[in-house]
């Protein structure tokens, strides 16, 4: 068979069309008496339910003393209710197998409730009772104060937290959009029961709020119980849309500049210049300029900066636009020696840009991935009521999407030109750094205003004009099958009907397991390698094709296998198959390309080391663990990085490529494609090496701490060793560590609400071939770290010591259920599944026949399993600490 690799790309969108599953089933909006908005989408893909209400109450709609109250608000619906205890409504949803959520932005709060199909009404009750039915009881409010307030100081520890308040802090001074959503320390100090009342008052009103409702879901009967619940409120104040922010007219003393220096391993630089809001005329010429820009590998600044110069280990471009303002944001992470030349080179490039400097190619290809994301949005039902509650709620008529849509294909070189003209201009330019202290010299404000007005000053009046160039129904799921192709080698169809894409995950055998001990990274810098070219096709035209494609390819490694995963659209299936062909069986591991991926395996290694959580899982493993490649620093350390090759990538992959594999297809597939497909690469390597998983020996050392300078948080991790996947053990431990886990789980009620230790409390549960281990977490101020610590043993006690309640199991069990089903809406979700249990060598069913065990389970059953591993006397402790 013959690999097709060319396609016209303008012939591309033509084909690029609504799904029928979403044509057959538009959304259905009334309006109560009271001017709430209820829109259901029936969609019985899954026995699932998504619940949405968007609320006009962000912090953009705040006074300055109110600042931070839109989210403090978010925090403290979650607590005691007129029908409820405190946390019990988390409880409720979870115990139903659902999830619960909130969150805050600028201009709105979000409640997000997903439930199985059968439990819709309970999820329209929960976010009634707590928002209308929330108590503000002042015990709670001091409680959850501090947790909002260690939130607070956490965030301070996130680089790129710090380096956008800089920038809104310049773009809105003095305004609403101009300080943090969570507030500040002072302001939510002072926040009362009776300040939450009155917030909910004002704000809270019918008129301005959606609810939507998405799922397997009769519309008759959510509009039936939506009027049930919330006919009942009513507006006691005009609405009053909120007026745009006027934009600044420039800065008549130069570029405006603002640096900060602090403990940060890399220089974060944003550049902003404002720009209209939502529903604005440039929307999504806009959107379409950030794709060209530094939109993906193929842009122009990430080729320029990134793969040609190698002069930022990172550079995006975005678009942000709210309702009463915008901001259009180029973001640079780089060494500090690199600063200056990064920065004349991008000065030049924004002062020459125009329209005309894109082909038309560049832009229907930026133009086809704009409209592919918001046609994936859909692949879930929670994307889905996000995706069409969005558009609704922000005031774009009832075509909105499709209008939106018709802007994006109608953007060209002239319109592109006009969208620069007006918003790329100097005398707008907002530049905010953060750079390491020890650079403090090197990078400064000065200099970086002083290049700018050198290299790109403020025009005369109508000099840029002047300068101008020529601008001219539901889907059908079948059953999987699994065919043995021989030689260690398996395919999967998962066939789905409903959307017209096709992701394939490929698992081998291997991974770190097949390195030494002197070559940790390997493994990782060969997965980065081998998408990056091939015997005919260069690293940059390989994403040229993606992109023209809207597909997805790339490659990843573990510590027991390696993994190479696609996603795209079924029209492109027999080009894609072509390529993953060509990329497995020629991979080029150029110099240039294995150079390119040592600096960003280095750039990731800094960038985990000054993240509390990214430093301790780098950490952890090897504290854990001895002599097996289990014990392994994933990415490797930066010396040892530094001196591997070609020729060590190259053998690298020579041993992994003949390792057993597994491959998953799931989607609209053609299943003589995906069997000649299969069949090349099995006979391109013929029968498989055996493979052992390796058997990790645990390390002596029970207790570790590692330091990180000026943050604010202390990170514990307590560890106990559990047994691996193949364990009779793996239901019970799945079902313990769902019921410690979550907002109305046993770590999270006792730790976080009952005694206020710290703001992220959590446990998780990994394991491997042969062992595997239960951590509790929590981050919290290091004042707290030892109650915390005790806090974990404490629990692990109560549950070694006395049954679980029933309703604690019932909320595990359907957790676990919830989970299994959410988890497994999109493609690539299933098809990754199928390919790592079967490499694992379990059954294709394997988490679903966990999950059914799980049901069996008691009280006393998890109580012996606690009894029998979580012994804090042989658990190991990991600490990060300021």
């Amino acid at each position: 068979m013959r690999w097709p690799m060319m396609v016209p790309l303008a012939a591309l969108l033509a084909v690029l069309v609504v799904s029928p599953v979403f044509a057959a089933n538009p959304p259905k909006v009334v309006r109560l008496a009271n001017g709430l908005t209820v829109m259901t989408i029936e969609d019985n893909r899954f026995p699932l339910v998504a619940v949405r209400l968007f609320v006009h109450a962000g912090s953009g709609y705040e006074t300055a003393r109110q600042a931070g109250l839109s989210h403090l608000l978010e925090h403290m619906v979650f607590k005691s209710t007129q029908k409820r205890q405190a946390g019990q409504v988390a409880s409720d949803i979870e115990g139903a197998g659902g999830e619960l959520n909130a969150s805050t932005s600028f201009d709105s709060t979000v409640f997000r409730v997903d439930l199985p199909a059968d439990r819709w009404k309970l999820g329209l009750d929960a976010i009634s009772d707590m928002i209308f039915g929330a108590r503000f009881v002042p015990g709670e409010l001091d409680a959850e104060r501090q947790v909002v307030l260690s939130e607070l100081a956490r965030g301070k520890d996130s680089p790129d937290n710090r380096l956008f308040q800089l920038t809104q802090a310049m773009a809105w001074p003095g305004l609403a959009y101009g300080w943090p959503i969570i507030g500040f320390p002072e302001t939510v100090s002072a926040f009362t029961s009776e300040d939450l009342r009155g917030y909910v008052k004002e704000r809270y009103q019918p008129q301005s709020m959606l609810l939507v409702v998405v799922g397997k879901i009769q519309a008759e009967a959510v509009e039936k119980e939506a009027q049930a619940l919330f006919g009942g409120l009513q507006n006691d104040r005009p609405l009053t849309p909120p007026l745009p922010y006027a934009q600044p007219v420039g800065a008549a003393a130069g570029p405006a500049v603002k640096v900060e220096y602090g403990q940060w391993n890399k220089v974060r630089l944003q550049v902003a210049f404002p720009t209209a809001g939502l529903r604005g005329a440039d929307e999504a010429g806009l959107e379409v300029l950030s794709g060209l820009l530094a939109g993906d590998e193929t842009s122009r600044l990430y080729r320029t900066f990134k793969y040609d110069k190698k002069l930022v280990d990172d550079i995006s471009c975005s678009s942000l636009t709210l309702e009463r303002g915008g901001l259009f944001l180029i973001d640079a992470t780089l060494d500090a020696r690199n600063v200056a030349a990064f920065w004349q080179g991008l000065l030049s490039e924004l002062a020459r840009l125009r329209g005309t400097a894109f082909t038309d190619h560049e832009i229907e290809r930026v133009k086809l991935n704009l409209e592919d994301g918001l046609y994936q949005a859909k692949e879930t039902l929670s994307g889905l009521a996000m995706k069409a509650g969005y558009f609704r709620f922000y005031g774009y008529d009832p075509d909105g999407e499709a209008n939106y849509l018709r802007s994006v294909r109608l953007v060209d070189q002239k319109a592109l030109g006009a969208i620069i003209e007006a918003t790329l201009r100097p005398e707008r330019m907002l530049t905010a750094a953060i750079a390491p202290q020890a650079d403090e010299a090197t990078v400064t404000a000065k200099e970086l205003g002083d290049m700018a007005a050198r290299i790109w000053p403020a025009p005369k009046a109508d000099a840029r004009s002047a300068e101008k160039g020529p601008e001219a129904a539901s889907g059908e799921v079948a059953a999987p099958e699994v065919v043995d192709l021989g030689g260690g080698h398996t395919l999967v169809f998962l066939p789905d009907r409903t959307l017209p894409y096709v992701s394939v995950s490929m698992v081998f055998n291997g991974g770190d397991a097949l390195l030494a001990k002197d070559r940790q990274g390997l493994a990782e810098l060969a997965a980065g390698s081998l998408t990056s070219g091939t015997a005919k096709l260069s690293a940059n035209a390989i994403e040229d094709f993606l992109s023209d494609r809207a597909a997805s390819l790339s490659a990843s490694s573990g510590r027991d296998s390696f993994s190479v995963g696609a996603k795209f659209p079924n029209r492109f299936q027999q080009d894609l198959y072509g390529l993953i062909a060509d990329v497995l069986q020629h991979p080029a591991f150029l110099k240039t390309e294995v150079d390119r991926q040592v600096q960003d395996q280095l750039a990731a290694i800094k960038a985990k080391e000054e993240q509390p959580m990214g430093l301790a899982f780098r950490k952890l493993f090897p504290f854990l663990f001895t002599d097996t490649p289990y014990a392994y620093t994933r990415l490797g350390e930066p010396a040892t990085v530094k001196a591997f090759t070609p020729k060590d990538v190259a053998g690298y992959w020579a041993a992994q490529r003949t390792m057993p594999w597994v491959m998953a297809v799931c989607g609209d597939f053609d299943a003589a494609a995906v069997r000649h497909l299969a069949d090349t690469l099995a006979k391109a390597t013929g029968p498989a090496k055996p493979f052992a998983f390796p058997t990790p020996t645990w390390g002596e050392k029970r207790e570790q701490a590692v330091t990180l300078a000026e943050r604010k948080q202390t990170h514990l991790l307590m560890v106990f060793p559990v047994p691996g996947l193949t364990s009779p053990d793996t239901p019970g431990l799945e079902l313990l560590n769902d019921v410690l886990a979550g907002q109305s789980g046993l770590l999270f009620s006792q730790l976080r609400e009952g005694e206020s230790l710290g703001y992220s409390v959590t446990s998780f549960l990994w394991q491997a071939e042969h062992t595997g281990f239960m951590a509790f977490y929590i981050g919290t101020s290091p004042d707290k770290a030892d109650a915390a610590l005790d806090g974990f043993r404490r629990v692990a006690g109560q549950l070694r010591d006395t049954p679980l309640p029933d309703d604690l199991m019932r909320r595990g069990k359907n957790v676990m259920s919830g989970d299994y089903y959410r988890e497994r809406q999109g493609l690539k979700a299933r098809s990754g599944e199928a390919a790592q249990s079967l490499a694992l060598g379990l059954p294709l069913d394997h988490d679903r026949r966990v999950v059914e065990a799980a049901q069996a389970l008691t009280p006393e059953n998890l109580q012996e399993l606690a009894g029998k591993y979580l012994k804090p006397e042989a658990a190991y402790v990991m600490k990060v600490e300021p």
